[in-house]
């Protein structure tokens, strides 16, 4: 796997740290062209994706962020009405570089895709098939193989220097890379080779026991249901190829130098879980990851004070009975629970460290509210690129909670 620019060496950190991640470095490089964001849902990859795409368009860099993201959070944090399936300008006053967004329709993607590469009567006999109609809407696996493909045509007209996805929120982040295999097996595959035989070649040279299966597939779906799949094969035979050779060439593009994948967890057990997972396969794929953003931490506002020490404190105050004493007492409570809210997730980043001990990470401290405009994208885009040590608590970015001495 590679390693990430500007990444520091395993070795060169305490034993068990993680090593840092400069993702301020990896995106103002010109040489990078694609930064992949994928994780689980519901951790903050949409918001990642928006602030390191604002990021790099400070950094005077030419950017377009592809989502995938329904809830339209991106179109409401960069301050448009919506979204589509074509690239916006985005303006943000004070920039150097150029801000563009879009967010990925499914079906016009794939209506383009058949448009673009079928003759026009052939074009409209595929998109008035009922079953091309359900496949191109709700198809499991269709959304990551159209993000696929709109990624190829981004990267194909090369009016940006730098494409960065939010990857779909699927049930498994593995899902995203296996789409476009899925989708052609899908195609390909013996079920639907079975199924339409007798379009392809005839009923009248068909064996008795295909017609025998026929029939009882008809049964089981309805003889119109099978007629729509079989006209549906039987239009799109000659896209098989583009299918294939598109879905390869997209999945070797995220494979060469340029492009950077950039994993997203929250501090849980499921969604680091989760990550590992991702990080062994494109570990196994050799893709180039360049670290793990853990967002959404909670870190001290101070390290001065550990939890005892100040669950004590309070105790001895509240006893005080002074003027203040009940609000001093509460204060240093929501301290005491914040340390060991940070020890927590800090021990389970290590547990993520100790299994992937080359893999850098950067930590991004919980908003205090849903990051719903330009300003609060650019305070996480600050958490994400800022210098690694420079905290206000000195604890590096790579941590949410000091590492022990000795």
């Amino acid at each position: 796997m590679s390693a990430a620019p500007g990444g520091a060496p395993a070795g060169g950190q305490g034993r068990g740290q993680a090593p840092a991640m400069d993702l301020g470095q990896l995106i103002a490089d010109p040489a990078t062209r694609i930064v992949v964001c994928c994780g689980a849902g519901g951790v903050g990859k949409t918001t990642t994706s928006a602030a390191l795409a604002l990021a790099a368009a400070e950094a005077g860099r030419s950017v377009v962020v592809l989502t995938i993201d329904p809830a339209r959070r991106l179109a409401q944090s960069l301050g448009l009405v919506e979204l589509d399936n074509e690239p916006r300008r985005v303006d943000v006053p004070g920039i150097d570089g150029e801000l563009h967004a879009m967010m990925l329709d499914m079906k016009r993607t794939f209506d383009d895709v058949v448009t673009a590469h079928s003759t026009p009567e052939r074009a409209q006999q595929i998109l008035d098939n009922p079953f091309y109609q359900a496949l191109s809407s709700s198809f499991a696996g269709t959304q990551e193989y159209m993000a696929m493909e709109k990624l190829g045509q981004l990267r194909a007209a090369d009016r940006w220097d730098l494409i960065i996805v939010d990857t779909p929120p699927s049930r498994s982040a593995l899902d995203f890379l296996d789409a476009p295999n899925r989708m052609g097996r899908f195609l390909d595959g013996t079920m639907i080779r079975l199924l339409t035989a007798p379009s392809r070649t005839g009923f009248k040279f068909a064996s008795a026991g295909l017609l025998f299966f026929s029939r009882i597939i008809s049964k089981i779906l309805g003889g119109q249901l099978l007629r729509d799949i079989s006209a549906f094969v039987a239009a799109l035979d000659t896209m098989f190829g583009g299918f294939r050779e598109r879905a390869t060439a997209t999945f070797e593009l995220l494979r060469r130098p340029g492009t950077w994948f950039v994993v997203v967890a929250a501090p849980e057990p499921d969604a680091l879980r989760e990550a590992s997972y991702f990080v062994d396969r494109l570990s196994a794929e050799g893709m180039p990851l360049a670290g793990l953003v853990l967002n959404r931490t909670h870190p001290p506002a101070t390290t001065a004070l550990s939890a005892t020490r100040a669950e004590g404190a309070a105790e001895e105050v509240a006893e005080s009975g002074g003027d203040t004493a009940a609000l001093t007492a509460a204060a240093l409570r929501v301290h005491a629970e914040r340390m060991q809210q940070a020890a927590r997730e800090q021990h389970l980043a290590d547990r993520f460290t100790s299994a992937h001990p080359e893999v850098a990470v950067r930590t991004v401290p919980a908003a205090a509210g849903d990051v719903h405009d330009v300003d609060g994208l650019r305070g996480m885009a600050e958490a994400l690129t800022g210098a690694d040590d420079d905290t206000p608590t000195g604890t590096p970015r790579t941590r949410v909670f000091p590492a022990r001495r000795g």
